[in-house]
């Protein structure tokens, strides 16, 4: 670990030095808000950015990826054969993702890249890529990331973490990939290591001291899954949702992905798309049959998994990282901090 200064009149420079070297993804503006993405030869990322509507797991996991592709000519000897589709893995960098959108990353690889079963696209992915996360300084309303295990310069899945000193940033080198990305930059003015660290402290005891938004998970592990299942309170919750399914598409942990086929002359190709358990097509089976048939299901499955079950199986803490997107952005104003507290003092009445 090591901490060096980059004078923002040379990050520019630096940045668009990266791009022999790397992909490059960050922080954008366009009349939807902030949004991280891929960025154009010309594009630099907008560091000074507040908040983004969509985290960066859209990096590793597309809202649509094409994985299969298949030739219908009969006159090739492996024609209707499925093979891996060729997708981009060079290496890429991510720049100014926030601290506990890294931290999601580190939650959805326990279910990409397990000691069972790795998923190739994925894994691939985050192999290559480097993330540069940059620390917050001015918490939002509704960021409760300390209480669930993270924060405002959390380092967690971080390859670099930059603290904004105004006319510079102070960076703190975590992993050989961070600093790989940093020399190729020509980011090389070393700081401090002792008063660089106690600076990233002050920082991070600042920051978190403005997050007034909290939740309380102490008791979810021990409570019975029954128990929780069969609770009063979830048909009053899921009486104002209208099934957008907002909530999964802005949230940095949610997985949920559907499978689609489509054939083009001759050529067939696989795609994996973005999908929504609060869909009433989600867990139809192709009997007709559907497990999760209402909505009082699907919003009790939502919240469960988040706050349960993914605790229960992992051991990791709940699937949320604090960033409040869906309580922002549901239009019905469900907010998962009340839900989570109100399963963390659900007692059943005999």
């Amino acid at each position: 670990m090591k901490f060096i200064t980059i004078d923002k009149n040379n990050w520019t420079k630096g940045i668009d030095k990266s791009r022999e070297t790397y992909q490059l993804f960050g922080p954008v503006k366009d009349e939807n808000g902030c949004l991280i993405k891929k960025l154009d030869s010309d594009v630099q990322p907008d560091m000074g950015y507040y908040e983004s509507v969509m985290s960066a797991k859209s990096v590793l996991f597309p809202q649509t990826e094409k994985i299969l592709s298949a030739s219908l000519d009969e006159s090739l000897e492996d024609h209707h054969i499925m093979k891996r589709a060729e997708n981009d893995y060079s290496p890429r960098a991510v720049l100014g993702i926030r601290p506990y959108d890294a931290k999601a990353i580190a939650l959805v690889k326990l279910n990409f890249d397990t000691k069972e079963f790795q998923d190739p696209y994925w894994c691939d992915a985050y192999d290559v890529t480097v993330f540069v996360g940059l620390g917050i300084t001015r918490p939002g309303p509704f960021d409760f990331s300390t209480s669930v295990g993270t924060g405002p310069f959390c380092e967690d899945d971080l390859d670099i973490l930059l603290a904004d000193l105004d006319d510079h940033y102070l960076a703190k080198i975590l992993t050989p990939k961070g600093d790989a990305f940093a020399i190729t930059c020509g980011f090389d003015t070393m700081a401090d290591e002792k008063e660089s660290q106690v600076l990233f402290d002050i920082l991070r005891k600042e920051a978190e001291k403005n997050i007034t938004s909290r939740v309380e998970i102490n008791k979810l592990k021990d409570k019975t899954i029954l128990d929780l299942h069969e609770a009063d309170f979830w048909d009053d919750l899921a009486f104002s949702c209208i099934n957008c399914g907002t909530c999964t598409y802005v949230c940095p942990t949610c997985w949920c992905f559907d499978i689609q086929d489509e054939a083009r002359q001759k050529q067939a190709f696989r795609f994996r798309n973005w999908d929504t358990c609060m869909s009433p097509l989600f867990t139809r089976h192709a009997t007709g049959h559907n497990p999760r048939g209402t909505k009082v299901q699907r919003v009790r499955q939502r919240f469960m998994h988040k706050l349960k079950y993914f605790l229960d199986k992992y051991d990791q803490g709940i699937m949320c990282v604090g960033c409040g997107r869906c309580v922002k952005s549901c239009p019905v104003n469900i907010d998962i901090r009340e839900v989570c507290n109100m399963m963390n003092a659900y007692e059943k009445q005999n």
